[in-house]
């Protein structure tokens, strides 16, 4: 079964019914007034989206606005955890740039959009940003670094990351990616070094 489809199933079953409500409200503009009144469950609002192509494995951008407007940060983070895990399995690298976001989320707070102009992103979005997620600085963050990774894509690395955390006087929180993703390179290391050691007892123990 797509994993997407799986997501928006557990998203559906999670909302209750003020949250439909809203929902559909925040979705007049998008759907029929028709359509919204038949239904009775986020599935029925996700299908409509899907349908109109206004919602997609790679394009949930409406979904989180959506979610950020119900203040369920709960729903979020399972909208995260999907996204970091298509993120892994798409493009080597960004398991670590994942890590990275996670520190910079919990450790950045009121300095995100010192931090947001430094990645480039323009004022408006920086506005945006703060009007959908105006009570959370952490999704704050998280919004303006998924924006920058969009927009940069393959330049979007931890590097570049840390170096826009210094130039804003951020060293802390630099180090603590760099520390984070220093003790992730030992513990990979130390795993790959058991297989081989592992690899190498098992071919010697069943050869003649």
């Amino acid at each position: 079964m797509d994993p997407f489809l799986v997501l928006l199933h557990s998203l559906s079953g999670s909302l209750s019914s003020s949250d439909l409500m809203e929902l559909k409200f925040l979705c007049r503009e998008r759907v029929g007034k028709r359509k919204l009144e038949r239904m009775q469950s986020g599935l029925d609002l996700f299908s409509v989206l899907l349908e109109q192509n206004d919602l997609g494995r790679n394009h949930t951008g409406l979904l989180r606005e959506l979610l950020a407007s119900l203040r369920r940060h709960d729903l979020l983070q399972r909208l995260d955890n999907f996204e970091a895990g298509l993120a892994v399995s798409t493009a080597p690298g960004e398991a670590d740039l994942q890590v990275a976001f996670d520190i910079v989320c919990d450790n950045v707070g009121r300095d995100w959009k010192r931090l947001a102009r430094v990645l480039k992103l323009s004022e408006v979005k920086i506005d945006g940003i703060e009007e959908r997620y105006p009570r959370s600085l952490s999704e704050q963050v998280r919004e303006t670094l998924r924006v920058w990774k969009i927009a940069e894509r393959e330049k979007a690395t931890v590097s570049e990351l840390v170096n826009a955390l210094r130039m804003c006087q951020l060293n802390l929180v630099a180090d603590l990616v760099e520390e984070a993703l220093q003790t992730r390179g030992s513990v990979t290391g130390s795993e790959n070094v058991s297989r081989v050691l592992w690899d190498s007892t098992v071919s010697s123990s069943q050869a003649p």
